[in-house]
Formats: C-alpha cells, sequence, structure tokens
C-alpha cells in the first residue's frame, strides 16, 4: 500500500483489535480486569488467566455481558508445564495469540533488613519468572507463526524509584518489576526481526485489592507525592494498554510507559 493510501487511514482504525486474542495474566481484578476490558472492547476476544477461577469467571461474564467473547483459564504463571497448557487451550478455543499482557503480580511488605528470603523468592518468582514463562510460551508461537504480536509486560514505578520508607518497604518487589523493564528491552531487542513488539507499563498508584491497604493508611501523604493529586483510574490504564496492543504503537518497542499521575518527575 502507498505512503498517500496510508495516510488516508481513519485514525481510530489503528485502535481496533477486531478478529485478534489477547491473553491477559491476572485478569481476575484490578488493573488486569480494566485491561482486560478495554481489549475486548477494541475488538479483541480475551483470555483471563490467573489462580483464582472464581474471579475470572466474574470478569469473564462481565465482559460477556457487554458483547464480548472471553475464556477464563485457571493458571500459576511460575510453572512451565501449567503455562504450555493455557496457551495451547487458549489457541485451541480462540485462535492465536496475538497480544499478551504479563500482569499477574505479587508483593510483599517489610524492611529490607527484615525481609524473609523466602518471601523475596516468592515475589521474584512470580514477577520475572512468570512473565518470562508466559512470554516465551507465547513469543515461540509469534515467531512459529511468522505474524508478529505484541507482548506489554506491566511492571510499576517501583520499578524506577526507590520505595518511601514510611509506607512503602517492598524491596523484592521494586527489585522484580526492575527486572522486567530490563527484560522487556532484551525481548525487544531479541524479537524485533520477529515483528513483534514488547513493551512495558509503570503504573503508579492505582486503588487495587494490592494497594488498598497502603492508600487508606497513607492516602495523603501519597496524594502529596503525585503532580496530578489524583490516583489512577481504570480509563487512565486502559488507553494505555489499548495503545500498545494496537496497530497505532507499530513502530514503538522497547520502552516503558510510565502511567503515575506524575510522581516520578518531581
Amino acid at each position: 500500500m502507498s505512503t498517500e493510501a496510508n495516510s488516508q487511514t481513519n485514525a481510530l482504525d489503528l485502535f481496533r483489535l477486531d478478529g485478534k486474542t489477547a491473553v491477559v495474566t491476572g485478569g481476575g481484578r484490578g488493573l488486569g480486569q480494566y485491561m482486560a476490558e478495554a481489549l475486548s472492547d477494541a475488538g479483541a476476544n480475551v483470555v483471563l488467566c490467573s489462580r483464582k477461577q472464581e474471579a475470572l469467571e466474574e470478569v469473564k461474564e462481565g465482559i460477556e455481558t457487554r458483547g464480548g467473547k472471553a475464556l477464563a483459564l485457571a493458571c500459576d504463571v511460575t510453572d512451565p508445564e501449567d503455562v504450555n497448557r493455557v496457551v495451547e487451550e487458549a489457541e485451541g478455543s480462540l485462535g492465536p495469540i496475538d497480544v499478551l499482557v504479563n500482569n499477574s503480580g505479587a508483593t510483599w511488605g517489610a524492611p529490607a533488613e527484615e525481609m524473609p528470603v523466602e518471601k523475596f523468592d516468592q515475589v521474584v518468582r512470580v514477577n520475572v519468572r512468570g512473565t518470562f514463562l508466559m512470554s516465551q510460551a507465547v513469543g515461540r508461537r509469534m515467531i512459529e507463526r511468522g505474524e508478529g504480536g505484541r507482548i506489554i509486560n506491566i511492571s510499576s514505578v517501583a520499578g524506577l524509584v526507590g520505595g518511601d520508607p514510611e509506607y512503602m518497604q517492598t524491596v523484592g518487589y521494586n527489585t522484580s518489576k526492575g527486572a522486567v523493564i530490563s527484560m522487556t528491552r532484551d525481548l525487544a531487542t531479541s524479537w524485533a526481526r520477529h515483528g513483534i513488539n514488547v513493551n512495558a507499563i509503570a503504573p503508579g498508584w492505582f486503588p487495587t485489592k494490592m494497594s488498598g491497604g497502603l492508600i487508606a493508611q497513607h492516602e495523603e501523604k501519597m496524594l502529596g507525592g503525585i503532580p496530578l493529586h489524583r490516583f489512577g483510574n481504570p480509563e487512565d490504564i486502559k488507553g494505555v494498554v489499548l495503545f500498545l496492543a494496537s496497530p497505532a504503537a507499530a513502530y514503538v518497542t522497547g520502552q516503558t510507559v510510565v502511567v503515575d499521575g506524575g510522581a516520578t518527575v518531581w
């Protein structure tokens, strides 16, 4: 198609995902749910996976009520066999995977000098190993198919800056999210020749089950560190994941998009 013809493309069509299949790990609540809904709204068939099947079924029902198509599959992202099973089931039911959103995550709070090593390992296992195993399993299939794809890793501003010791002492979490950013860059350069775009999103403070307790205790202090002086809402993450998953981001890879209300620019 000529450059002139391309210039006539409706810009909004660049964000459509009609006929695509997207997998969202940790899709049973919070940011995972919001992102799955956004991908479905844009036309994608969505595969939801996490350890808790019941939560997935609720999100699936919500998506189908809105006219979308979804599949709920329980999965332990740290188990290679489980990951491969889910990928195979997803493709068997909805077709080849075009988009993967690695959102499953874990955290544990304690001062660094007191952090139980088993908890540190657990957090890194889910956040880093889980992200890698899902990326590897889906990436292999994208490479074999030869049609490219999109992988979006959910990092955090915690992977970019140190935590405030007054309310956030999560050295394992911060370490793991920094590793996800580095992994994103490496996968992006490794798989660019296969037409696979790999990017990351680094959210700031969004009210979720994971962050709710901290927000309830330290809301004013946390808001004081955010230039926009508010927490993130579902729409704030939906637009970003849709952009990175869609043809609109075809020339973007290896990047980390920070969605934090300006907290990291002080």
